[in-house]
This record gives structure tokens, C-alpha cells and sequence, in this order.
């Protein structure tokens, strides 16, 4: 996780060099951050937004590059000009996927999706504070509905990943840790009792180790 000013200082050495900025927010798009797009955080356009995941709810995988009207009509042209960016693949455009984004869009016009997260995004971090004062863990990171404690003291060969995991899973919770680090990415329809559950679940975890 970094700073928003980061993005900030990447569009201005971008702009100054005359290099596209390519923002990858196929995990972070729609609201996960707290705003529908985790560059609006840092007030800049980048000149291709990647997203998939959220587009879909997570239920069918589709994936979409956004990008300005000024590249796209570098590429757009009569076929025998040869500047077309002949691109596709198997399930480009696949219906399925189709109708779930299109459900997820209705959804954001219809229900106040980014306030319901604000409020869990403060559950989040009510919940996973408890976690710093542990003296095996390193760093509690969040941005928006996005979670992550960082431990300390152990070798690869500990698989404390393996551990915590094991342990959750026969609690009724599934997470997947990354190495020493355990994340929290829930679904927006997480409720209280639920994401209380996951996240004491994993503290317990963690303190078990």
C-alpha cells in the first residue's frame, strides 16, 4: 500500500517525460478503496485504467482497458490503413460476463454502494486495531475495505501462512495468507456479525502461533 501521492508524482514525471500511465485497478476498482476508482484518491487520469474483478461482482471473469480519445483514435481507422490494434481473445465480450457487469453497474446507479462501504471500511479497522498491539505482528496496514497484517519472526519454513490457515478453516473461516502476511479483501455484502467472525477468528490465529 502507498501513499496517493505517489500516484500524484507518477502522473507528473509521466506528463513530463511523455510516458502513458497505466493504472492497474483490477483489484481495487469499484469502491474496494472507498471511491470508486483508488486514482481518484490522487486527484489524476491515468491514460489506461485496467479493471476486472469488481466489474463482475466476482461471479464471471471479464475484464476491460479504459483509455483516452486520444489513443484510441491513433488506432482508429479504415482497415486498409493498417493502424487498427487488432486485438481479442476466446471470451471477448462473453454474455455471461456481460450480463453479471451490467447487474453490478445497475447496483452502483441504484444502492449507495460507496456509503455502505465507507461503513464497513470503519468496522475494518475498529476490528483489526487489536491486532498492533501483538508483539509477532510487524505493521496493520488498510485502505478502504482492504486489510493486511504484516508478522515478524518467522522463517519461510515455519509456513505460519499454512497455520493460520489450517487454524481459521476449522473455525468456519477461510482466508488465505500471503507468506507472513494476512489479508482481508471481504465481499461488500459482508455484514457485522460476519466480518467480526473472520477477523477475530484470524487475530486468534495469529495469537495461537
Amino acid at each position: 500500500m502507498y501513499h496517493p501521492r505517489y500516484l500524484t508524482r507518477a502522473r507528473e514525471l509521466c506528463d513530463r517525460y511523455g510516458i502513458h500511465l497505466i493504472a492497474d485497478e483490477i483489484a481495487v476498482g469499484f469502491g474496494r478503496t472507498g471511491t470508486m476508482f483508488a486514482c481518484e484518491q490522487a486527484g489524476i487520469s491515468p491514460d489506461f485504467l485496467c479493471l476486472s474483478k469488481g466489474l463482475t461482482g466476482g461471479f464471471m471473469p471479464m475484464a476491460v482497458v479504459l483509455t483516452t480519445d486520444e489513443i484510441y483514435g491513433r488506432f482508429y481507422c479504415d482497415y486498409l490503413e493498417f493502424r487498427a490494434f487488432l486485438h481479442s481473445h476466446s471470451y471477448t465480450g462473453n454474455p455471461l460476463g456481460c450480463a453479471c457487469a451490467n447487474a453490478v453497474l445497475d447496483l452502483f446507479e441504484k444502492d449507495d454502494v460507496l456509503a455502505s462501504n465507507r461503513k464497513k471500511i470503519a468496522w475494518m479497522a475498529e476490528l483489526m486495531a487489536p491486532f498492533a498491539s501483538l508483539a509477532n505482528v510487524k505493521e496493520v496496514r488498510q485502505t478502504g475495505m482492504i486489510g493486511a497484517v504484516e508478522l515478524r519472526g518467522y522463517a519461510p519454513t515455519d509456513r505460519v501462512n499454512l497455520k493460520i490457515f489450517e487454524h481459521c478453516l476449522k473455525r468456519g473461516v477461510f482466508i488465505r495468507p500471503l507468506g507472513p502476511v494476512l489479508y482481508f479483501m471481504p465481499p461488500y455484502v459482508i455484514e457485522r456479525e460476519e466480518m467480526t467472525k473472520m477477523i477475530e477468528t484470524a487475530y486468534d490465529a495469529v495469537v495461537s502461533l
